[in-house]
Parts: structure tokens; sequence; C-alpha cells
């Protein structure tokens, strides 16, 4: 718990008990999680707290958002050194259309687009969708 409570100070981020739970909880999954689907897994917050909680890990770079085409906004942490820019560091999303997974393919990052001129870009997201391995593992 204590190198959570550095990183999250080394962000300028106050670690309470709330931010901790929010960092360990994230830092376990191995997919993108919605704000509904985290407020699951704790009993006892507020939906308003743990949005804040959200933004503010976003704002400074420790998660990033994903639309993967469900409607619904997901969360994942960024990597270590992560600036989640446009031309730094954007990586691939996977949606899986069995499991309803998103996961973020950070080994395959979006190359550079070249725009026409007078357009900027602000954000790029991909998302790829289709089967997971874990899914497609199930399929033989």
């Amino acid at each position: 718990m204590e190198k959570i409570v550095q990183l999250l100070e080394s962000k300028g981020i106050r670690p309470t008990a709330m931010r901790l739970m929010t960092y360990k909880r994230l830092a376990e999954l191995e997919v993108a999680i919605s704000l509904g689907d985290l407020e699951k897994d704790f009993k006892v917050s507020e939906r308003s707290t743990l949005f804040r909680t959200m933004k503010a890990f976003e704002e400074k770079g420790i998660v990033h958002q994903i639309e993967d085409g469900t409607g619904v906004i997901k969360y994942a942490l960024c990597e270590e050194n992560c600036e989640c820019e446009v031309g730094n560091d954007l990586h691939i999303h996977f949606h899986c259309n069995n499991c309803n997974e998103t996961v973020c393919l950070t080994e395959h990052k979006i190359p550079h687009i070249n725009l026409p001129d007078g357009y900027i870009t602000e954000d790029i997201n991909l998302v790829v969708k289709g089967i997971c391995e874990k899914c497609s593992d199930n399929l033989d």
C-alpha cells in the first residue's frame, strides 16, 4: 500500500482511503472498468466520490478513458511514465464481442495520422472489436 501512497503523492493527489482502494482495485484488474462496475466493487461508496476520484486520476495521468463503442466510458490504469497525449503513448484498445471486456493493448501504439490542413487532432481512440484470446480458446 505504501507504493500506492507514494505514487499518488508524486502525482499531487492526497491518498485518501477511497483513492487508495480505487487504485488498488484498478491495479488488480487486467481489463478496463466502467464507473458503475467499479461502484459495485465497493459496498460503501458514494458515486460522486468515486467519480471525483476517477476524474482526479485522469487529470493527473493515472488512468485514461476508453470509449469502446458500448456507450459506457471505461477506465484503465496508465502505464508508468505515460503521457496519454496525441502523439505520445496512445495505444490500441480491444473490445471482445463475446465477454464484453475491453483491454489495453499497450504494446500496439496508434501510428501518427496526418490530417488535411485546417484539421486539429484533439484525441484519438482506436478500438478493435472481435473475440479475445480467452474467449477464442473456448470456441474449439
